[in-house]
């Protein structure tokens, strides 16, 4: 009769202790995206190096446009932003250069109009105003790229750099 429980109830107490150890590899993968590693945004978004830029793209397959580009990204971490670049003009506040991190989103103006938001990049090597940034350029290269700050094109159209990370 022992035996016979012992054979019932074994599968249960097998079980049971595979759904603690479930639940506990859970709670580990849980903790792993409460607090997002940079560097980690970083290595994923360079993954994309050399995907076309697409007018309204925001699929890697296909391609990306700037804000198509960051939301991708940052949505891979659990980060929800806006879909469109004018949608960061009153996002966030601004930071000061000294205080540029890696992850931190690049606002920048449109070519001619000075007060509607036209780029986005994220901070991939954080050195202020000689920063280094990833973003799906429209440019000469027409893809996802590297670009420094400081060159005039950037420095003349930066608006504001945001932590959309720090809560």
């Amino acid at each position: 009769m022992k035996s016979r429980l012992l054979i019932l109830f074994f599968p249960i107490l097998l079980l049971s202790s595979f759904n603690c150890k479930y639940e506990e590899r859970q709670t580990v993968i849980h903790k792993k995206y409460t607090e997002i590693d940079r560097d980690l945004i970083i290595a994923y978004a360079k993954q994309f190096l050399g995907t076309p830029y697409v007018y309204a793209g925001n699929d890697p397959k296909k391609g990306f446009d700037c804000s198509g580009f960051v939301s991708y990204v940052f949505k891979n971490f659990d980060v929800t932003l806006p879909r469109s670049s004018s949608g960061y003009k009153n996002l966030g506040t601004a930071l000061s250069p000294e205080d540029f991190k890696v992850g931190d989103i690049l606002v920048f103006y449109g070519y001619k109009d000075r007060t509607i938001v036209g780029h986005l990049g994220i901070i991939c090597e954080a050195n202020g105003m000689h920063s280094k940034f990833i973003h799906a350029s429209s440019g000469k290269v027409n893809s996802v790229t590297i670009t420094d700050l400081d060159t005039e094109h950037y420095t003349n159209r930066f608006y504001k750099c945001i932590d959309v990370l720090s809560k």
